[in-house]
């Protein structure tokens, strides 16, 4: 996995902040919640303990029932990963309705069983929370940032029963922001909405807007010498504004934006049905906020595209093990697609570094052996390797998110040559909306993507999903841009060696996954699986570095060995190798017809249907 494009084409930080947070992250939290039985509210109360020790105790009032109780807690939230919250668990203890200590039983990792607990017990456990990013639990003296679902057990027979949550001890001039209230006091119809909903509680600065008959909350937590409210709530307006018009939908009366901008290592975003909490590192808040409105807008985009519009593999979601789907390069990969269109249309990128991003998504394809061994079906199922090192190698898999964009756009350009400009992503997207999500239905993987895309064009489109989607082909990507004028050139040139491919984590920092055999950072002393502390001096940004280095300079890099050794620092000369650089240009001759294809398509809207004969 590459960290992210190249400074080039404007898209600076996209890679490596949509790849290092929503790269992992789908949804988690079903759309439609399943109908709340009528039965007496499940009420916790979360006290901020112990701040400078990460600490929180959480406490459940279950309601009279049956005299065995089971709790669970999930084992995955926010990211494909089974990271199993209950390894912070310190404790757990109970107590009946008269005060009376009650037994508690762990059955598995994740789950304890209460006994004696007919006439209802009062559950409490302490649970530490040091995670950052928008896909963890934090708790520091600075603030809280919860995703509930990796702090908050639930009675595993009250999971469809209304939720009510309150805070306690909360430090003085701290606010607590959720999308659920605008209050200390949250409630939920039921579990699953209730943790699809993050909370900040903090000394954040809030900014409000109304845009396309909505109301927006901006919730920012950094130094305020590090952005400029104003700036954000301007692209904000365009980039809702420019989303909804699109889908010419808005499932939602108020929405709500968390941001982090930490000065260190940062990155990503978690989408919500109603919300969206972004972690984005204070060094790439440019005042063009490039990497800001990409992340941005992808991020806005699931709040239909995974949120509503929602594969029936991930249905019902399942807490306590892996949930499996092959989706997700529609899911993560079109919503990428769905970013540029949005992008494009607010105004936001213009159409040269559109096309350089373009090239450099296919260029990372076609580097990766395994884009011949790996469909992108295999990669969405495989996505639950990706916190494996080894597996992020090129070699053994492909992105889902990017070969899922381009599959996003080459579907886009057939959809349009296929119904001579008639339909577009546009309409498939809004036909899925209208069939799926409006009705409350799931999509059954690719073959749900499919049928709308030929239910918008009137056409077999099989050998598309055939040959690109389950399969391996080789994409002809000029059959696809010459629709629109375009080509793609491959020209070998000689570009800087370092000597070495790394990975990143999801906080920004990188590990070394590959190395150059017989190269100067193997003679250096760097190794496969050192942990990148800084590059050229620098803590973050190790792309935007790298992309600078040019044959000859010096590289300086501090290192962490995996293998228990102290920090060191290494030093050597960038090398050169024999490369081959993509580029989407124009064909010799663009005909009008191309030119108004290209229009359209930069716009991502359809053409006016032809005259029937």
């Amino acid at each position: 996995m590459n960290l992210h494009r190249g400074a080039k084409n404007g898209k600076a930080n996209r890679r490596f902040l949509i790849r290092a947070g929503c790269f992992f992250v789908l949804a988690l939290i079903a759309l439609c919640p399943i109908a709340s039985a009528q039965s007496t509210a499940i009420n916790y109360t979360i006290t901020l303990k112990a701040p400078a020790r990460h600490l929180l105790q959480i406490e459940i009032n279950v309601p009279s029932g049956s005299a065995q109780r089971e709790l669970q807690l999930p084992v995955w939230n926010a990211l494909y990963q089974v990271r199993n919250f209950s390894q912070y668990v310190n404790w757990v203890r109970a107590k009946d309705v008269s005060g009376k200590s009650l037994e508690v039983h762990e059955i598995n990792d994740s789950r304890w069983m209460i006994e004696g607990a007919s006439s209802g017990a009062t559950v409490d456990y302490e649970i530490y929370a040091d995670t950052s990013g928008p896909f963890g639990t934090q708790f520091n003296t600075h603030h809280a940032f919860l995703n509930l679902a990796e702090v908050l057990m639930y009675p595993v027979e009250s999971r469809n029963s209304p939720m009510h949550v309150r805070f306690e001890q909360i430090p003085t001039g701290w606010r607590v922001a959720t999308p659920l209230s605008s209050t200390d006091d949250v409630t939920a119809p039921n579990y699953d909405r209730l943790v699809d909903s993050p909370v900040e509680i903090g000394q954040f600065q809030e900014s409000d807007f109304d845009e396309s008959g909505a109301h927006f909350r901006v919730i920012v937590d950094a130094d305020a010498s590090d952005y400029e409210m104003p700036g954000i709530v301007s692209a904000l307006h365009k980039i809702v504004a420019s989303a909804i018009s699109w889908m010419n939908d808005r499932p939602f009366d108020s929405y709500m934006f968390v941001y982090h901008f930490p000065r260190g290592p940062a990155g990503g975003g978690m989408e919500h049905a109603y919300s969206t909490a972004i972690d984005l590192s204070a060094n790439v808040m440019d005042p063009g906020l490039a990497a800001f409105s990409s992340v941005t807008a992808h991020e806005f985009f699931h709040l239909w595209n995974v949120k509503r519009i929602r594969p029936q593999s991930l249905e019902p979601i399942d807490y306590t093990k892996e949930n499996f789907t092959r989706a997700l390069w529609f899911s993560e990969g079109m919503t990428s697609t769905a970013e540029g269109v949005i992008l494009s249309r607010a105004g936001l990128v213009k159409e040269n570094r559109y096309l350089a991003g373009l090239a450099d998504s296919i260029a990372e394809i076609e580097r990766a052996p395994a884009h011949r061994t790996q469909s992108v079906e295999e990669s969405s199922l495989d996505a639950w390797l990706e916190g494996n090192n080894y597996y992020r190698r090129p070699e053994r898999s492909i992105s889902y998110y990017t070969k899922g964009e381009l599959l996003g756009v080459m579907l886009d350009l057939a959809l349009r040559d296929a119904s001579h400009g008639s339909a577009s992503l546009r309409e498939l997207f809004q036909w899925m909306n209208d069939h799926y999500a409006k009705q409350g239905r799931f999509f059954d993987d690719s073959s749900g993507v499919r049928q709308a895309a030929e239910a918008v064009t009137h056409s077999d489109l099989g050998w598309f999903f055939t040959k690109y989607v389950s399969g391996t082909d080789e994409i002809p990507w000029n059959d696809f841009l010459g629709f629109v004028g375009l080509r793609l050139v491959q020209t070998p040139k000689a570009v800087p060696d370092t000597g070495f491919q790394g990975t990143s984590n999801f906080d920004g920092s990188m590990v070394i996954s590959e190395l150059t055999a017989g190269g100067e950072a193997e003679r250096a002393g760097l190794q496969v699986g050192d942990s990148v502390i800084t590059l050229q001096g620098k803590t973050t940004e190790f792309a935007d570095e790298l992309s600078r280095l040019q044959a000859g300079d010096n590289i300086t890099m501090k290192v962490r060995s995996h293998r228990g050794a102290p920090e060191h620092e290494l030093k050597w000369k960038v090398g050169s190798r024999q490369d081959i650089t993509y580029e989407i240009k124009d064909l010799d001759k663009v005909t009008p017809e191309q030119r108004a294809h290209r229009a359209a398509w930069l716009k991502g809207e359809a053409e006016a249907a032809p005259p029937h004969p």
